[in-house]
């Protein structure tokens, strides 16, 4: 017995030559199309809500595929929303006219990084600061990775700012023009797949697809797709699907709807069925709605995250009082701090001392591991070269990044060097280290990453803990006397 489904929709080009109603049934598989007459749009819309009965699916993700009526429902649904939705991001707000076009392709270059891995709330007031002192690539080019790195601290993922950076430079060399399509934003350094296709389309106007994570949700549920989202031939599929539903009259406006159709009402963990612009089409509604063990959120599926790996590390906050190089009113403590190497884990970036243990160790093993860092890369013998003011266990803390959990221990070790004496780099041939002294004033202002920020903040409670007890101490032992 054919099984029937019919749905109802207004279609349009939004270039606006297009305007009509139909009527699109499947019976027996087979897709017909026709014309609904003005006196039938009133009674027509009652369906407009769900199927009633679902379509099966091809087993072959490869297969699936969005109608064209389908395809031209969800344009104009999602674009309507979000003419009347989007949310106000300064990123949106440069202009696109032509000739501010190199300005927003860097614009969306910049944010799209961002955005990567980050929610929006925290990217708002980095872009703003990073637009106010670099306002085009060619101001960006002339930066430093330090200057670029203090600028992102916070946001994490630094390799992505070294590839930004290093991409501007390469941009400004090759004549400094902006590339519009995607083969030739593929070419820069750091812009992959989906960076080129988001630049493309909100930049320069290209009918070219985008898809994240966001995207990834909204269609895994439009098709109910079950397929491991991350297996590549899902992702190929993933990518072909939204190459079909980019609007070529809007294409930016359509891939930004799509993710923040994604950020907002399709949520992960709890979407908003209920206002979301294009329900009718979803077939992962319609599943639900016929069974009571079916869940929207069932889609994407959930794929099982790497296992994070466990690190420890000893941090020692080395203050140095009445530094013999940094003579003068304010500088009677100093805090070492030392450059990471340029390869790898939080390239570049300055932290305090430390060295990474092969297990979870007790204070004394940590405190020799540390004294051994100091001596083998400052020359810092803390018996001979110094007098130790106070060393103290100031606990523990635990920094999670995206592959490794990493838990701290952290001491304050407060030194004066004896006599005339200073702190002499020694100079490695294979394990050069680049440190420097920085006041506490600038310390606190600087551009830390998360982590180190941890540490210091930990390190500044400990310190005005201990100055409100002096005090008490003092009205004590006067009590005694």
């Amino acid at each position: 017995m054919p099984v029937t489904i019919c749905l109802h929709f207004e279609t349009h080009c939004l270039a606006g030559n297009l305007n009509r109603q139909y009527s699109v049934s499947m019976e027996a598989g087979v897709e017909k199309k026709r014309v609904i007459s003005p006196k039938s749009k009133k009674r027509g819309r009652r369906n407009r809500e769900i199927p009633r009965k679902e379509v099966p699916l091809s087993d072959d993700i490869e297969d699936i595929s969005f109608s064209k009526d389908e395809t031209l429902q969800i344009r104009a649904s999602l674009l309507e929303w979000y003419d009347e939705n989007q949310r106000d991001l300064p990123w949106r707000r440069i202009s696109s006219g032509f000739d501010e076009r190199d300005k927003r392709g860097y614009a969306v270059w910049v944010s799209e990084v961002m955005l990567q891995q980050t929610r929006v709330s925290t990217v708002i007031d980095y872009f703003k600061r990073w637009m106010n002192k670099w306002p085009t690539l060619h101001h960006l080019a002339q930066a430093s990775l330090e200057e670029v790195n203090e600028m992102w601290a916070g946001l994490g993922y630094y390799r992505r700012v070294r590839f930004l950076l290093q991409g501007a430079k390469e941009v400004v060399e090759e004549g400094g023009s902006f590339p519009e399509t995607v083969s030739e934003l593929r070419k820069i350094k750091g812009i992959g797949e989906y960076t080129a296709g988001a630049i493309a389309s909100i930049a320069f106007n290209k009918a070219v697809p985008v898809v994240d994570g966001n995207v990834v949700r909204v269609i895994s549920r439009l098709k109910a797709i079950s397929a491991n989202p991350k297996d590549a031939a899902t992702v190929k599929s993933f990518w072909k699907l939204a190459g079909q539903l980019v609007d070529p009259c809007r294409p930016g406006d359509f891939n930004q709807a799509l993710m923040e159709l994604g950020a907002t009402l399709c949520s992960l963990s709890n979407p908003g069925c209920a206002a979301c612009p294009i329900s009718a089409q979803c077939h992962a509604l319609s599943l639900s709605r016929q069974n009571e063990l079916v869940h929207v959120s069932d889609y994407p599926t959930k794929v099982v995250k790497a296992k994070q790996r466990h690190e420890f590390s000893a941090v020692s906050v080395v203050e140095i009082l009445d530094c013999q190089e940094m003579m003068g009113p304010q500088s009677s403590s100093k805090y070492i701090l030392v450059k990471r190497p340029d390869e790898g884990l939080l390239a570049s970036l300055w932290e305090f001392p430390s060295i990474l243990l092969e297990k979870e160790a007790d204070l004394d093993s940590r405190r020799k591991a540390i004294d051994n860092f100091l001596q083998s890369s400052f020359n810092l013998d803390l018996k001979e070269s110094t007098r130790i003011v106070s060393r103290e266990d100031i606990g523990e803390c635990v920094h999670v990044f995206s592959h490794i959990r990493l838990k701290m221990y952290v001491e304050l070790l407060v030194l004066h060097p004896k006599g005339n004496r200073s702190i002499d780099y020694k100079k490695l041939d294979k394990e050069s280290i680049t440190w420097k002294y920085v006041d506490g004033k600038n310390l606190g202002s600087m551009g830390l990453t998360s982590g180190v920020r941890k540490v210091y903040t930990m390190v500044q409670k400990h310190k005005q803990t201990e100055q409100a007890t002096i005090p008490e101490r003092r009205r004590k032992t006067a009590v005694r006397r």
